[in-house]
This record gives structure tokens, sequence and C-alpha cells, in this order.
């Protein structure tokens, strides 16, 4: 009962992450999986965990487009090799899905925050990697990862820059395709600079 009643909780969170029926379907089939193996008793609000069971699962869908985008790369191109027919309307949904849940990540997460979720999340960046990119130590690259995830499920939405979203949407999609990892490092790496920069402006401002 209390799946039924939280199942239509759980396919709107789905699709909004995903854009697509199908998947959000799918989505709620993998959580009902999921609530198979929980002690019940132990879930204090059955319909809130089965509600943000399936938006993690749906991110983590839309992010990692079923794997398709694990390294290495040669891994991606025999699938793609297996999928020679994918139709236009098929791609666009794909599309449109990545891009709902790129955009959920700009709007709930910092700067820094996203770059280490991505990186560790649709890239599999070892915490070591992580901490290379973005100027910390492995130990907060960790913690970066963490906040980040607890964030996208339990932080408020600000409204996303179109800019950002754009340049992240973009140099995705390339490092997928081409495997050009370092273009997508930059553009993340620019936008922690930036969101610094603003930071340390704002603050000047205000000792005036």
């Amino acid at each position: 009962m209390t799946f039924v009643n939280a199942r239509r909780r759980m396919f709107a969170a789905a699709l909004q992450t995903l854009g697509n029926v199908a998947e959000a379907e799918d989505v709620v089939q993998d959580a009902w999986l999921r609530w198979q193996g929980v002690h019940h008793e132990a879930v204090h609000n059955g319909p809130a965990f089965l509600t943000t069971t399936a938006r993690r699962l749906a991110i983590n869908r839309a992010l990692g487009a079923s794997r398709r985008y694990e390294t290495p790369l040669e891994l991606w191109r025999e699938e793609a090799a297996l999928e020679p027919d994918t139709s236009p309307g098929m791609l666009a949904e794909r599309s449109q899905g990545l891009e709902s849940a790129l955009k959920l990540v700009v709007e709930k997460l910092s700067a820094i925050q996203r770059a280490a979720y991505l990186l560790r999340e649709a890239f599999n960046y070892s915490y070591q990697q992580i901490a290379r990119v973005v100027g910390v130590s492995e130990a907060n690259s960790r913690q970066l990862v963490t906040r980040a995830r607890k964030h996208l499920l339990e932080g408020a939405c600000l409204d996303a820059n179109p800019g950002e979203l754009r340049r992240i949407n973009s140099a995705f999609i390339e490092a997928t395709q081409s495997g050009d990892l370092a273009t997508l490092e930059a553009v993340l790496l620019a936008d922690i600079v930036d969101s610094l920069t603003s930071k340390s402006d704002s603050r000047r401002r205000g000792h005036r």
C-alpha cells in the first residue's frame, strides 16, 4: 500500500529529471525492486523514502545515460555500434533527459560541488583525480561529493545560469562522444574560478 500511495509522486520526480515517460516508468520499477529489499518497519516515512529513491535513480540514469558514458571510451563506441538505427526521436529524448539532469545539478550545487559530483558519478574519477582538478585535498573531494549527493536530494533549487548550463551541457556531450575530458575539466574549473571571483567581489563591495 505504501508503494501504491507513493507511485504518482515517484513517477513525477523521475519524469521531471528524465523527460521521458518510458524511462520514468523504468525508474519506478527499479525503485519498487529496491523497496522489496528494505526493512519497511525501519523506514519512518515510506512515501518520502520512495520518492527520494526514485529521484536519485533518475539522476543516476540521466547522468550515466545507461552507463554509455563510462570509461574506457571504447565501451561507449562498442555500444553505439550495436545501436546503429537509433532514431532521431530517441536521440532527442536522451538529449532532453541529459539536459534536465544537468539543469538540476546547476540549480542545486555550487560550482565546486557539481564539478566533483559530475566527475565522480558520470566519469568514475577517483577522489584523487577530482582533488587534482578542483584544487582541494583528497579528503575534501570526498566531502564535496557527499554533500553534492545530499543537496541534490534535499537542497533548494536556484535559478540555473543559462550560460553555465550551455557550457556544461556542451562539454559533457563532447566528453562522452570524443573522450575530451580535458575540455570538460576546463569548463568546470572555469566556473569554480568565476564563482570564487564573484564571491570575492561581493565581499569587497560589502565592506565599502
